[in-house]
């Protein structure tokens, strides 16, 4: 059987890698992208490495972004985000990637599907599909392009790069249509206490204390621990059914959280399908400071700034995250500053 190519390229968004179509190169049946995206990837793959496709064996490179023109007056792109799992043949369309969110303007100026740019700074308004909320991406450009060269440094990314600034405007009930989807600020799962917040991406929050951790601990720490996966997972899948939620492998995200010192003001440590992730999704962190702008909530006990910016602390270093509520207590936005950049552009190939 011949190859199958199409048209994409790939791009590194924040700390996540994605394969990124044009909406137009992929079928108009939607039931057909999944087997293209799990072929592309090399899903499944009992191994977990992905090597027979474009994965890494990692859920924060088992990306696709699909970028097109609008379905909205207010947005200048329409943009679908599908993780894809590392072992299993599943894709999930449940939530958004902000560290790929950070791509797509750049994907749209570099593709044509916004009014070309010379020189200056590009403002693209994006509409994420899975979410229905939207981002406002802020770049520098330089010959119609995203500039090459900045001065931002992101942990978990070596050198530096141009500022990509994202605006998540509203992000508030992101999935479920509420802030607090449970309808208060704490609740009891599995014999610890929770916040269920949804904002940017809905997301569970315990103490780090309660599952007997410090909230320290590496990536490689808690994925050798099959005992406290387990409990998150059932915590995340109880969260879930509260929430309103169920069904899904990729939301809610499940996180444990504890005070910080030093250059942060609060600590973090996400799973994301099923894995500890190696820095923080940045729809999780924006999740995160948005819930600890909410009075009651666990974060919101923990953290250290009242207000102002918030420094996460995750596995990679520190992630800076600006966020906050209106006067009726609702979510106004939540920004961050990524970085990114086109690593390779012409065709994949599969078989399909």
């Amino acid at each position: 059987m011949p190859l199958t190519r199409i048209s994409c390229a790939y791009y590194r968004g924040g700390t996540s890698k994605a394969l990124m179509f044009r909406a137009a190169d992929l079928p108009a049946d939607r039931k057909a992208w999944d087997a293209i995206f799990l072929a592309a990837m090399g899903v499944p793959d009992p191994a977990v490495r992905n090597l027979d496709g474009m994965g890494g064996g990692l859920s924060s490179l088992n990306k696709v972004c699909v970028v097109g023109p609008p379905s909205r007056e207010d947005a200048d792109v329409d943009y679908t985000f599908a993780q894809c799992a590392v072992k299993d043949a599943k894709v999930e369309y449940g939530g958004n990637c902000g560290n790929m969110s950070a791509a797509v303007g750049p994907f749209a100026l570099e593709e044509g599907l916004v009014a070309a740019q010379q020189d200056g700074e590009a403002m693209v308004r994006i509409h994420n599909t899975n979410t229905g909320k939207i981002i406002v991406a802020r770049f520098p450009v330089e010959q119609g392009a995203l500039a090459s060269a900045g001065d931002l440094a992101i942990d978990g990314v070596a050198g530096t790069a141009a500022p990509i600034r994202l605006e998540f405007l509203a992000p508030g009930g992101a999935k479920t249509g509420r802030l607090l989807p449970t309808g208060q600020p704490v609740d009891m799962i599995e014999g610890v206490v929770v916040s269920c917040i949804d904002a940017a991406n809905p997301c569970v929050f315990v103490i780090a204390e309660a599952l007997g951790k410090t909230g320290s601990e590496t990536a490689q720490e808690l994925e050798a621990d099959a005992v406290f996966l387990a409990r998150m997972a059932a915590i995340r899948e109880a969260g879930a059914q509260l929430m309103g939620i169920p069904g899904s492998a990729s939301v809610p995200l499940v996180a444990m959280v504890s005070a910080a010192a030093g250059d942060a003001d609060i600590q973090v440590r996400m799973i994301s399908m099923g894995q500890p992730h190696r820095a923080t999704p940045i729809t999780g962190a924006i999740c995160l400071a948005i819930a600890a702008r909410t009075p009651g909530t666990l974060p919101h006990r923990l953290c250290a700034a009242s207000e102002g910016r918030i420094r996460i602390a995750h596995p990679s270093g520190v992630t800076m995250v600006d966020a906050a509520l209106d006067a009726s207590g609702e979510a106004e936005y939540g920004a961050v500053y990524r970085t990114a950049r086109r690593l390779f552009e012409g065709n994949v190939l599969y078989t399909g």
